[in-house]
Formats: structure tokens, sequence, C-alpha cells
């Protein structure tokens, strides 16, 4: 992308990465400690909305699944069919240390870390991370969406 001749140049798949990046929709799925460390990242000292991240509550509104706890086994369907209702493209972020392999919690009853169930795009460690962590992630799947290849090449590689 660049400016030539007073005239804008860009790929338009880069326009539509730019876009994506910059309006993220996400579905928190908080079922411990990180989820109120969450809450303090989204709240007014923090304020994800400057970086176009607004919470929505019905999965088929939302392009980023944030997970932060411990996940049962029986929950591991629940969090499947939300993912399922996402529209494409999407993408997910695990949060803390029982997010991304159960942590102190591995047990027969909870999985070892959101992966096993959905693609993981990025892994925020920490038991629970500060809400600055919670930023860097964000600003990591950005910048991942950006670099992203057109939508039809992107669904068949990670959908299948």
């Amino acid at each position: 992308m660049g400016l030539k001749n007073g005239v804008f140049l860009a790929k338009l798949q880069d326009l539509i990465n730019w876009g994506r990046k910059g309006a993220l929709w996400p579905l928190a799925f908080a079922t411990a400690c990180c989820g109120i460390e969450m809450m303090a990242a989204a709240a007014s000292r923090y304020d994800f909305d400057r970086f176009g991240v607004i919470f929505r509550n019905t999965p088929r509104q939302c392009d980023l699944l944030i997970m932060c706890g411990t996940i049962s086994r029986k929950m591991a369907p629940i969090i499947k069919r939300l993912w399922d209702q996402m529209p494409n493209p999407k993408w997910a972020i695990a949060i803390g240390s029982c997010a991304i392999s159960g942590n102190i919690f591995q047990t027969y009853s909870t999985l070892r870390g959101l992966d096993c169930i959905v693609p993981v795009d990025v892994y925020v460690p920490g038991c629970a991370p500060k809400p600055e962590a919670f930023y860097e992630a964000l600003l990591m799947l950005q910048e991942k969406i950006k670099k992203e290849k057109p939508l039809a090449v992107e669904d068949e590689v990670r959908n299948s």
C-alpha cells in the first residue's frame, strides 16, 4: 500500500484485511479467574474500543473467540458449537495457563487446552495474565490478519 501521485494504491485483499483487523468482534467465554482480568482489560482504563474491539453476545455476530479459564469435557461440545456458529473468517485466542494447557486443573474431567477443540491463533500465557498481555495478543492477531491470504484459500486450508 502506498501513496502515488496523490492517489492511494492498494490491493483489494490488503484493504479487506485492514478492515478485518480494525473491527474485531469477540465472543468472550470466561470460566475462571482470567475472565476477571479480561473484564478489567475491557474497562475504561485500558479501553479495547480504541482497537476496534466491540464485545458481542451472540456467536453469529462474532469473528473472534476469546477463551479464558479451564475447559471441562462437558463444556467442550458447547465451545465447539459456538465456534461452528461463528461466520468465517474467524480467529481464537487462548488466555491463561488453564485455557492453554489445563494448568493445575489437569484431571480426567478437563481438556488440555483450547487447541483440542478449535484452532488457536494466539496464546496468552500466565495465571492470570495482565491486561497489557491482552493488548499484546490483540496486536499480534491484528498483524496476523493483516498478512492473511484471500478468504477462499484460507477456508480450504483452515477448515480441512
